[in-house]
Order: structure tokens, then sequence, then C-alpha cells
């Protein structure tokens, strides 16, 4: 891109030890990709730099596709990236909190990806708000945030001055959107068709797996979720659930919603649909089979259900992720 050109607003990328760097740099070329494009059409394009602490403590670009420009004020959008090993501590995280809810009381923007949640909420900037970080992170998130409304099921979710995306490779749907605000729809789409990256329709939960919350200390309950996981969780009552471990119902379902924060049904239930996932991925069963295999013998209640909990029809969810050579038993 020619050094003459004046960008139209900066994204900053704050950088720390361990982030990951695919998404750094390849959220660095997305966006240049985007302002090509845009110039080609005679529009601006965006200034794209790289933020790291200094050794007395501050924050300066440490990469900048326009640097002949000069230092400038702060970006217009600073995103904080995730980390292949886990998200940062509460320690760890504290001086670029710090330094991000500064910048964002100047009027910057925030976002983060993945982990990088993690980082933004300890600015406390998401207390009472909308959320989403990695699926795998969600419980440790929960308790380390309770007041963050967060839902792990979305892929991108856009609060005005701040805006958080899901898992490792969301930042390209993080990308998009920011290029969506900064260069508008069309452009964005120009870039999402060149980079093969679909636009919409994308959500974490048609990926993640059940996780379920195994280190909550009760040893009661964690005995029926074993149990559970060995049955597959087919048609099987609280009644059942609770006598396994000769504890009254209503106890049962109290101490169970309190160890896994779910009911048993919904337990239950998560784990049914897990199997059929499975199914569907790896054999070629009609949806009627499946759904009787997993305990449902209403097959409309099943693929209801189904469609709550992935957000997918079972037939759109075969289309998408089975595996080429299934079989047919």
């Amino acid at each position: 891109m020619a050094g003459t050109e004046q960008p139209k607003a900066e994204v900053g990328l704050v950088t720390y030890a361990g982030c990951q760097l695919a998404m750094v740099h390849g959220m660095t070329d997305l966006l240049q990709i985007a302002g090509q494009f845009s110039r080609d059409h005679g529009g601006p394009v965006i200034r794209v730099s790289h933020w790291a602490v200094q050794p007395d403590g501050s924050f300066a670009r440490s990469h900048d596709t326009h640097a002949e420009l000069g230092a400038g004020a702060s970006p217009d959008v600073l995103i904080v990236p995730g980390r292949l090993s886990g998200p940062a501590g509460a320690e760890e995280s504290a001086p670029y909190a710090r330094w991000l809810l500064d910048r964002h009381a100047r009027g910057v923007t925030l976002a983060s990806n993945c982990g990088g949640a993690f980082i933004l909420a300890a600015t406390g900037l998401l207390s009472g708000r909308p959320a989403t970080t990695h699926w795998l992170f969600a419980e440790p998130f929960r308790e380390r945030f309770p007041d963050v409304k967060l839902d792990p099921d979305r892929i991108v979710i856009d609060d005005g001055d701040i805006i958080t995306a899901g898992g490792l490779m969301a930042w390209t749907d993080l990308g998009l959107r920011i290029v969506d605000r900064l260069l508008g729809p069309s452009i964005m789409l120009e870039c999402s068709r060149f980079l093969l990256i679909d636009p919409s329709g994308r959500e974490q939960r048609h990926y993640a797996r059940f996780v379920p919350k195994l280190t909550h200390g009760d040893e009661a309950i964690l005995k029926v979720q074993h149990w559970l996981q060995a049955r597959e969780a087919r048609s099987i009552s609280v009644g059942e659930m609770a006598a396994q471990i000769g504890m009254e119902e209503r106890t049962f379902q109290r101490r169970f919603k309190s160890a896994t924060g779910m009911t048993p049904i919904e337990y239950a239930q998560h784990l049914r649909i897990g199997r059929a996932r499975e199914l569907l991925e790896f054999t070629k069963r009609t949806i009627d089979q499946i759904a009787w295999s997993v305990g449902y013998e209403d097959a409309a209640a099943f693929r209801k259900l189904f469609h709550r909990l992935i957000g997918l029809a079972p037939a759109e969810y075969r289309q998408r992720f089975a595996v080429a050579n299934t079989q047919a038993a």
C-alpha cells in the first residue's frame, strides 16, 4: 500500500507472552486485504498496529503498517488475542486491564478473541454485559467473572463499544465484523469471499462438545454422572438417578443442580444429544433410527431438542460434519 494514504481508522492488536500469533498475524493480513479491496474501489484503508508492554510499564506500538505516518493517538479499536496454553491469570491480566480501561475511557472500542476475554473482563467493563469466549473456557470464566452474561454458544457478540469472539479461529469472524464497521458490508463480503470465510450463520454450539463439570467435589453426584455416562443417559428417570445413591429425589435434584449447573434432565439431554452427534458424524443411520438409539421414541421431539441445543437440524448437522467413510450400521 502506498505510504501517502491516510488510513480511515487504526486497529491495534495487543501482544503478550504466549499470545496466539496466528491470530495476530492473520488479523493483520485480513485487515490489510480488506483495505486493499477498499482502496481498489477508491475507499480508505485501515492502519494495523501491534501493542506491547514496555520495561517501564507503558504500552507502545511494536509493529505498524503505516509507521511512516508517525505514532499518532490511540487506535480506534484494540483487540486482545487468546493463547494456546489457556487464559491469563488475574495477576498477569492486571497491567493490560488497567491500560485497556484507560483506552476505553478515551473512546477506544475494545475487542477480544478466545481467552482474551479474561483480560477484557478483568477491566470490569463486562460486568452485567453479554460476552463470549472459547466454549472450553466457559466454566472457569463464569467462576472468575460471575457477573458477566456469558453466552459461549455465540461466535461473536457485538455490544457496541465492546466486541467479544469465541474460539481460537473466531478471529476470522471478529475481523469481518470490524471490516464491516470500518469499511462497510460490501468490502466485508468481498474480503470474506476472497478468504473463503463464511460471513454469517456460524455459532460455537455447532462445534462445541458437552464438557460435564466433574470437579465440584460432591462424590455422590459424581457417582451418578459416571453412571449416566456409562449408560449414555438413555431413558433414565430422575428417580432412577437418585436411587443409585440412595438419595431422596428432591434432595438429589437440588444437589445435582448445585454441583453441575444443570438439572438432571438437562444433563441427560446433553449426553444423549452428544451421542446422537457422533452417530450423525460416523454412521449412515436414519435420523429416526438415531433418535430411537439414544432413547427418543418421538423423532419429532428429538429433532426439536437437537436444534435447540446445537443450533442446527440433525440433517443440517450431518451435511456439515459427517465423515466421508461412514458406516451403515
